[in-house]
């Protein structure tokens, strides 16, 4: 790891087909061994799956499930005078959003649909909803930031 200086971001680009680089973030989540192609035919797949099912725009459902997915804090190790605490602290917009499709992708993969479109279909229209996997995993890291709440003044 170098020493001089952060790397920088780099660009992503838009998907082809919505124009959305969370869109775009979320197939490379999904790729497996620089398969591009493959996962864009899961992830489009599923959207035209939520668009048959749910009769509204996948693009909408895809970014509710973002939002209802994202955690607001979250806990971190803090080593004080040989005691561990876990103090919680808020996430930033770009970790929130890298988190919530960590998360998405995680519960997706989970599932036991048939096919991955099925599965990711899935578990987007339960996030949108508020439910699933997903969203159960976002109010856990919400209740342990809670629970140690205590010890936010450990916070640096």
């Amino acid at each position: 790891m170098s020493r001089r200086h952060r790397a920088e971001k780099r660009e992503i680009f838009p998907d082809p087909k919505f124009g959305d680089r969370d869109l775009t973030k979320f197939m490379n989540y999904i790729m497996l061994d620089g398969k591009k192609s493959v996962a864009e035919r899961i992830v489009y797949g599923a959207l035209d799956i939520v668009e048959e099912k749910l009769k509204r725009e996948p693009i909408r459902v895809f970014h509710d499930a973002l939002d209802n997915v994202a955690p607001e804090v979250e806990v971190r190790s803090r080593r004080v005078g040989g005691a561990t605490y876990q103090v919680p602290v808020e996430v930033r917009a770009e970790r929130k959003k890298a988190l919530a499709i960590r998360w998405l992708t995680g519960a997706a993969r989970g599932r036991n649909e048939n096919t991955m479109r099925e599965r990711l279909a899935a578990e987007m229209m339960d996030a949108s909803a508020n439910r699933g996997t997903a969203v159960k995993k976002r109010e856990d890291t919400h209740r342990m930031a809670e629970a140690n709440r205590a010890f936010s003044h450990y916070r640096w």
